[in-house]
């Protein structure tokens, strides 16, 4: 069984340098290797591989000595990370990858060689260690460790580590124990034996004072010292509301993951929601995206199953008695009766009860929350309108990149 723990990291001024030129290296890296395969495909039309790529990196030392300062590992990694990109996106799990940029996340992989002992991690090139604090003791062979930097200046560090426990077996889907999920704005979840959870909405929360920040900020000259002073303040504050909103997310999956044997939940566009205008704050503060991953994964810690149901299945505007779709419901209807049987629904409670009956229904059909493997490297001249928006995407990003 894998799994990872992050744990905050306390480098020394030299350190600290020489972590800045592994970020910057593997950040150059990925963003030559991104142009050139978007030169090949803009011009010949055919996808250069990242194993190709890799092999040039000799090379690229001699025309670029600094690389030698950091990790060769990270450097290969970086090219690994940019075929993953590449193939989530031709799975469309994700978009077209972009350039890095120095002012957002930074952060490298240490795939092999570290070590951890007396309160110090022990990586390439930094062979006396790097002071870490450990408030949660891993268990388990150390797989891979990411450095990174967060823009209030903290730096942590994630270790990923295999215990050699195999997952446990899925357990029985039956109706007794399974629950249907609807996500929500009001509550953040209403399930299907009638447990609601408020929507903390901690940036909403947060929005005034967050917005006078933004103003100072706006008022500072770019450069100088008191710029410098309330960008650190604005990413703090940001830095702040993320990690409440993980927290809480954190702590519902687990209580979701432990109660119910199998989680029934929908598919949710968030993109294409998003796009209202009215909805976006709301919809963005509450995290859907990152509820459904943290469920699923510790579902399959617990044994648990995870089922999905489709994205234009109807949910919200069907009865769950009489399965009449009542398409005269509006937003603002959160009640409502059936004009078939006269049954009275509360909007999302009748919603998660509807999900958790399709979902065990169609539970052979029912797609989990991962996707269907497929071949990595499409057919460009039958990708049809998927190659005119690659098109799109790469005039763009070259033009960024000149």
């Amino acid at each position: 069984m894998v799994k990872g723990n992050k744990y905050r990291i306390f480098p020394t001024d030299e350190q600290k340098i020489l972590l800045e030129k592994h970020f910057g290296c593997t950040r150059l890296v990925y963003n030559m290797a991104l142009d050139i395969r978007n030169s090949a495909y803009r011009s010949i039309q055919k996808n250069v591989s990242c194993n190709k790529i890799s092999r040039e990196l000799k090379e690229l030392k001699k025309d670029f000595p600094f690389f030698k300062e950091v990790n060769s590992q990270s450097l290969q990694t970086s090219l690994s990370n940019l075929d993953n990109s590449f193939n989530r996106f031709f799975k469309k799990q994700g978009g077209y990858p972009n350039f890095k940029s120095k002012y957002n996340k930074q952060s490298f992989a240490c795939p092999q060689n570290t070590f951890f002992e007396e309160g110090k991690l022990s990586l390439p090139k930094f062979r006396e260690g790097i002071r870490i604090l450990v408030h949660r003791q891993f268990k388990g062979e150390i797989k891979n460790i990411t450095v990174s930097k967060v823009p209030t200046g903290k730096y942590f560090v994630s270790i990923l580590t295999d215990n050699k426990k195999a997952l446990p077996n899925k357990k029985p889907i039956t109706e007794n124990t399974a629950v249907g999920i609807d996500l929500g704005i009001k509550y953040f979840i209403t399930c299907s034996d009638g447990v609601k959870r408020d929507n903390p909405q901690y940036l909403r929360e947060s929005l005034v004072r967050l917005k006078w920040m933004q103003r100072q900020l706006s008022r500072k000259k770019k450069g100088s010292a008191r710029n410098k002073v309330w960008r650190y303040r604005v990413a703090k504050k940001h830095e702040q509301i993320a990690n409440q909103r993980k927290d809480f997310l954190h702590k519902e999956s687990y209580a979701i993951a432990k109660r119910y044997d199998t989680v029934c939940m929908e598919t949710l566009k968030k993109t294409n929601m998003l796009k209202n205008h009215k909805l976006a704050l709301s919809i963005s503060d509450t995290g859907w995206g990152m509820f459904e991953q943290f469920v699923k994964y510790k579902s399959d810690w617990t044994g648990g199953n995870v089922l999905q149901l489709g994205t234009f299945e109807p949910s919200t505007i069907e009865c769950n008695d009489c399965e009449f779709i009542n398409r005269q419901l509006t937003l603002n209807d959160r009640e409502w009766n059936c004009p078939n049987c006269g049954k009275h629904h509360d909007r999302d409670g009748n919603a998660s009860n509807v999900i958790k009956r399709k979902c065990l229904i169609n539970r052979d059909a029912v797609r989990s929350l991962e996707d269907t493997e497929v071949s990595p490297i499409p057919t460009w001249q039958h990708a049809g309108k998927r190659a005119d928006e690659v098109s799109k995407v790469l005039n763009k990003s070259l033009l960024i990149a000149n």
